[in-house]
């Protein structure tokens, strides 16, 4: 489909370009630029309206700033489609999150002015910081630094980690907080309640009159503005007003809160910023899906709405002729309360995810027995390590490759105290049109090598049910469970529980010659293969293992004995995960058996759908297919292989 663009920005592919038109034009930039992505997101999905809320703050610093010698950095990447828009990227933008398209986030390798790459939060405040150092140790005394953090990410302890050093180094670099009261679902938190009391105070309001008739004065000055600098502070620091000691303690010069949709504004003050030497900190204030009423409205379900009518704002369903299974994250929701209403020591804690993993489920049913802790992975799992020291039982709800931010709180703090916390890893394996930064792809690696920690895989929802009801059941310590983003595979999905025996794998079909272990949802890709494979007269057997730690070692005897020839699969990475677990069991044994192990490279996949993803890397059902061919034309004797 060829989408149009409005006649100003047609006329951009670069920020040079924009800097030939004047401020007044900018208003009618940020228009045109808010409706091309309104129209692309609208027929092609994606992230929507974290980058309606800043397209006047883009478009500000691209005609403010020296990009790409200038550095800006993005936090929560999915404010920048407005920033690759401008950036030379206005004609591949319908490509966005589209396999071998360009990346929903912002990506080194795909051009000059993405000077980070940010799929997580909470990273620009540091990153900026370390390019500004060594900016200043090259001599570099005119290049602009500037990280825009928004989306909740404020709330995660790397940024403030950031601020902390920040505040001691005498670098050239601009915070410019996009507060919108928004990650994908509301704000919570002490730090919201504060910049709340600041923008709507009316003294502040009058504080930041103040400063808007200092940056006239600074714009005043000239090109030698930054001469009158210690002046210029002095004065501004005689407005400060208490309510602004949090960034003023940590040493950044505070200006603000400003209206983050006035563009001629935020350019002027950029500008005038850019002569402020050290650490400055920018409070915009934005709507997140500004421009688009129905975004404006519902921020959370707008935060990635799919497809939808543009006009209308009807959002587009596929059409379903029969009962669909529920999404897995769904089956969690729903279960978790129903065990909590079983078990009074249940509580529920997730960082900042209780829509995207369905903790909401819990917090409207039991509000007071679920926790977000905002943006703040490591909190969350040493918050669940509290509870549980206290008798209580946490499931805490994390996605898997957001889990990874924590893994040290997994084993200091859970683990090597053997307490009783639930991870359910949402999310794990293949995530799909995100790429790199959000698939699942380690946490059987990373969770299997720690001692005391119980790693399992539901192949169904009812599998879910019965392993997080196993899981609560007493002194069963650290208990990881994994599923994946999407729908199960069972429509009449809510059975009564069934405790699962810990370390349990269970027999699918028998078979002759080759056996195919599967862990996890992709045992289901085993489960049509095999179907397929019968036709042809080759008769594999399928064993759902269910644990990767503790491996069933009585049925891997029984398999190792009996068939020639093994299959393992994964919807994670190879080294170090369940293939390589059943790898170290033969070898310790001395079996003689043949295995192929099917799973994600060693490599960092990009975006796409979850299926093209899955024949990218060859762990499909047809890959299953042509691997058990491959090896029983073969007919292996007595050989080890990987």
């Amino acid at each position: 489909m060829e989408f149009k663009t409005g006649p100003l920005l047609a006329q951009i592919n670069s920020p040079a370009d924009l800097k030939k038109f004047s401020e007044n034009e900018l208003e009618q930039i940020s228009q045109e630029l808010r409706q091309y992505i309104i129209d692309v997101v609208s027929v092609n999905g994606g992230h929507f309206g974290a980058s309606l809320g800043v397209v006047e703050l883009t478009v500000a610093l691209h005609y403010a700033l020296n990009t790409p010698y200038d550095r800006l950095v993005w936090d929560v990447g999915h404010q920048a489609y407005g920033h690759k828009i401008l950036t030379g990227r206005k004609e591949r933008f319908p490509t966005n999150r589209i396999l071998n398209g360009i990346s929903g986030f912002p990506k080194i390798s795909e051009s000059e002015y993405d000077t980070f790459g940010v799929g997580h939060s909470s990273t620009s405040i540091s990153a900026a910081l370390g390019m500004a150092v060594a900016s200043h140790l090259k001599g570099e005394k005119d290049r602009q630094h500037v990280a825009v953090i928004g989306d909740g990410a404020m709330t995660a302890g790397l940024a403030f980690e950031g601020l902390n050093h920040a505040g001691i180094e005498n670098s050239n670099l601009l915070v410019i907080l996009n507060d919108n009261c928004m990650s994908i679902d509301p704000n919570v938190g002490a730090l919201k309640e504060y910049l709340t009391s600041i923008t709507t105070s009316k003294s502040y309001n009058r504080f930041r009159d103040d400063v808007s008739a200092v940056l006239a004065k600074i714009s005043e000055l000239g090109p030698n503005a930054h001469k009158y600098a210690k002046k210029i502070e002095k004065s501004i620091k005689g407005t400060i007003l208490r309510q602004s000691n949090l960034f003023e303690a940590l040493n950044f010069r505070y200006f603000g809160p400003v209206d983050g949709h006035d563009v001629k504004r935020l350019a002027s003050i950029i500008k005038d910023l850019s002569a402020i030497p050290g650490p400055k900190l920018l409070h915009c204030v934005t709507v997140k899906g500004k421009g688009f009423a129905l975004a404006e409205k519902d921020q959370t379900k707008w935060h990635a709405p799919g497809l939808f009518d543009k006009i209308t704002g009807e959002i587009k369903k596929p059409v379903i002729d029969k009962p669909q299974p529920p999404k897995y994250q769904d089956v969690f929701g729903h279960t978790l309360v129903e065990l909590a209403e079983l078990n009074k020591n249940i509580v529920g804690v997730t960082p900042a995810m209780p829509s995207g993993s369905s903790m909401n489920i819990m917090m409207k049913a039991m509000p007071t027995r679920a926790f977000d802790v905002g943006i703040a992975e490591q909190h969350a799992v040493t918050f669940s390590a509290g509870l549980a020291t206290q008798g209580l039982l946490p499931f805490c709800n994390i996605y898997s490759s957001f889990m990874q931010r924590a893994f040290d709180q997994v084993v200091h703090d859970v683990a090597i105290q053997n307490l009783n916390v639930v991870f359910c890893l949402d999310r794990a394996g293949l995530a799909g049109a995100d790429g790199a930064t959000h698939h699942g792809a380690y946490d059987i690696a990373y969770m299997r090598c720690i001692p005391n920690m119980i790693v399992a895989a539901p192949m169904n929802e009812e599998e879910l049910r019965n392993l997080m009801y196993t899981a609560q059941l007493p002194n069963k310590g650290p208990f990881t469970i994994r599923y994946p983003r999407g729908n199960g595979v069972l429509p009449d999905w809510k059975r009564p529980f069934k405790e699962i025996e810990i370390g349990k794998g269970r027999k699918i079909c028998d078979g002759e010659e080759l056996a195919i272990l599967s862990i996890g949802h992709v045992g289901n890709f085993a489960v049509q293969a095999c179907e397929e494979l019968n036709t042809m007269g080759i008769n594999p057997g399928h064993y759902d293992m269910r644990f990767v730690k503790p491996l069933d070692e009585v049925l891997l005897h029984e398999i190792a004995q009996k068939y020639k020839s093994i299959i393992t699969i994964e919807d994670g990475c190879l080294p170090g995960g369940f293939g390589s677990a059943v790898l170290e069991f033969l070898a310790k044994h001395n079996y003689q058996v043949q295995v192929e192990r099917l799973g994600i490279p060693d490599e960092f996949i990009e975006h796409g759908e979850q299926p093209e993803l899955w024949a990218i890397c060859q762990y499909d059902t047809a890959a299953l297919i042509k691997t058990a061919q491959k090896l029983v034309l073969a007919r292996p004797t007595n050989t080890v292989a990987s």
